[in-house]
Order: C-alpha cells, then sequence, then structure tokens
C-alpha cells in the first residue's frame, strides 16, 4: 500500500468551483493582453491562445517563445481580477485541508502572488506549506514533465509515488500518472486510464486519498 506524504494541489477550478467565473475573467484579461499589449489583432485571439496552449502549455509560455514578452508583465496584467468578489470561504473546506496529515503543496501555472490572493479569499492560507508558481518551474509549465519533475524536487518528494496530484485538467493529470504520481481529478466525473479517482468537488479529497491507500 503506498505511503503518500505530499499532495500537490492545481489552484484555479480546483480549491474553487469551475462554475465561479473567476477563470473565464482572467481568460478575457489575457485577451486583452494580446490586444494591448502585444498588439495582434481582435480577430481570431482565441483560436490563437487555443494553438499557444495546445503547443506551449499555457498563453503565457507561447508568447514568451514567440512574442518574447515579459512575464512579470503578463502575470501581473492578467491577473489584476477583483478575487474577493467571485470566490469566497467555502464551508468545510478549511477543515477538511486541516484534517490532512501529508504536506500540502500549491503547484500552478499562476505565480504566487494570484495564488496567495486565491487562497486569502478562501481563508485557507495557512494550510498550505508551499507554492510552487509558474515562475518557479521556468521555462516549463504544466502539463510538461519536466516542470513536474522541478516541482518534486521543489517540494522534497523522493519517489512520485509518494505524491498525489489533484487537479481539474486531465491533459495534468495524464503528466502526473506517467511520472508514477497518484491522481484526484477534480470536476465533472470522468474516467480516463490516468485518473485514479474523480470526485465532483475538493471537499472529498480526504476520501479519495483513503480509496487511494
Amino acid at each position: 500500500m503506498p505511503e503518500f506524504t505530499t499532495l500537490l494541489f492545481d489552484l484555479d477550478d480546483t480549491l474553487y468551483p469551475a462554475t465561479s467565473g473567476l477563470w473565464e475573467l482572467i481568460g478575457e484579461r489575457i485577451n486583452q493582453y494580446m490586444i494591448t499589449r502585444v498588439g495582434l489583432p481582435a480577430e481570431g485571439i482565441g483560436e490563437l491562445r487555443e494553438a499557444l496552449f495546445k503547443e506551449y502549455g499555457t498563453t503565457l509560455r507561447g508568447l514568451k517563445v514567440t512574442r518574447g514578452i515579459d512575464e512579470h508583465d503578463y502575470l501581473d496584467f492578467v491577473h489584476n481580477v477583483p478575487v474577493h468578489e467571485y470566490i469566497q470561504p467555502s464551508s468545510g473546506l478549511a477543515e477538511m485541508l486541516a484534517s490532512l496529515p501529508q504536506e500540502r503543496v500549491i503547484f500552478t501555472n499562476a505565480d504566487t502572488r494570484h495564488a496567495r490572493r486565491v487562497l486569502a479569499a478562501l481563508e485557507i492560507s495557512e494550510y498550505f506549506q508551499q507554492i510552487i508558481d509558474i515562475l518557479a518551474i521556468a521555462p516549463w509549465c504544466k502539463p510538461q514533465p519536466e516542470a513536474y519533475r522541478v516541482a518534486l524536487e521543489q517540494a522534497g518528494v523522493n519517489h512520485p509515488g509518494s505524491a498525489v496530484v489533484i487537479d481539474d485538467s486531465l491533459r495534468n493529470l495524464a503528466t502526473a500518472k506517467a511520472l508514477g504520481c497518484a491522481t484526484v481529478h477534480v470536476g465533472p466525473p470522468a474516467q480516463r486510464e490516468f485518473i485514479d479517482i474523480s470526485i465532483p468537488d475538493i471537499i472529498h479529497l480526504p476520501d479519495a486519498i483513503r480509496r487511494l491507500e
């Protein structure tokens, strides 16, 4: 039976419901950045974003490679959103996190500043020992295997099998599983060979971990 020592949590649409609208707002900010900062035409922005996302893992990495943008400028711009208006503390979330004996780490394609704002809005900052953000894993990002290897090393995980990756993204979980991590999908029911367990809401995580063990 595996003994899990570390839980790697995705941030957006994982620790709070994907229906909050926050990620859609960030997506609008990404579009605005591409138009106003990079100077790209508004027509076809959605298709270009999708292409960059598929090829490079994130729009940020794609714009960095193809347009040489400043990462800090991009992250400041796209995360300039009223987080507290979209997400609030969830009943039982803090208690659930406090009950977990494993090390709890945020592993996100956002930056630390955004992660801290989200954790503060949810009133769960104290329950995470570490934040591994997009800058910490540069030049990689999820779902690239190199990003996970860096994150596992930074989290002090000596063997992938002792880590559980919790994420709403199927492609992120596919990489985690391929590297030997246990995987928990958060969101609508999904059955894939790289998902160990799928839960509808993060609040069900303790039960999922017990089933994994």
